[in-house]
């Protein structure tokens, strides 16, 4: 569980760290949801993993539009957004990783 102060999310990291085999087609999905609502999904493909190898990728991306009302319907219900991330190696499920987030006001 994370606490978070804002709701723009528009640049995404990741760092890992590759065994002693080449990954192939490596993979991450992930899905940003409020209650049951999908807000956002991205699709990231990082290809080809050299073994012994530490990788870092960055992303920037636009989250969707928010309305005050579905802002504060947000920070009003902490812990009811979420995000699944799935990892894949050559196509096959190898990670799952849900994370849940408390946002709160600016003005706070």
């Amino acid at each position: 569980r994370d606490k978070i102060s804002t709701f723009l999310f528009s640049f995404f990291s990741v760092e890992f760290v590759v065994g002693d085999k080449p990954v192939e087609k490596f993979r991450m999905i992930e899905r940003h949801y409020f209650r049951d609502q999908l807000l956002k999904s991205f699709d990231f493909e990082f290809g080809f993993c050299i073994p012994g190898s530490t990788n870092t990728c960055e992303h920037i991306y636009e989250f969707p539009q928010l309305s005050e009302a579905q802002v504060q319907d947000m920070i009003d219900h902490p812990f009811e957004t979420a995000s699944d991330s799935f990892y894949f190696v050559n196509d096959k499920l190898v990670m799952q990783n849900k994370a849940f987030y408390s946002y709160k006001s600016s003005l706070e």
